[in-house]
């Protein structure tokens, strides 16, 4: 079972926003390409990409995404921020690359 919680304390991910601390998260998508996260992620999924902007969230909110994750220790602006607070999307980062991060989140879901 993979949560909110678990992936900043056994995953080490930086939590910039976690508005549900035990929201189970029940798939997992990698993808930078948000057209293809539109089209085939799965809701209630963690998203993991390097895409650190605004239109990552919107999608992300389009897809029932409940958690993002910023790998490769990206900068993520203020803005990407504040659009996960109102969407209520929780927002990580991590310094792992996107390989690393979905193998590490996929072996606890």
């Amino acid at each position: 079972m993979l949560t909110t919680t678990l992936l900043e304390q056994e995953l080490g991910c930086e939590a910039l926003y976690r508005p549900y601390p035990e929201e189970q998260l029940v798939a997992g998508f990698t993808s930078d390409l948000l057209s293809d996260v539109m089209g085939n992620c799965p809701e209630d999924a963690v998203l993991i990409t390097i895409q650190a902007h605004t239109n990552t969230v919107a999608v992300a909110t389009l897809a029932g995404v409940l958690a993002i994750v910023i790998c490769s220790s990206r900068p993520v602006p203020d803005e990407m921020i504040a659009a996960a607070r109102e969407e209520g999307i929780a927002l990580f980062r991590t310094e792992r690359n996107q390989f690393r991060m979905s193998c590490e989140a996929g072996a606890r879901l």
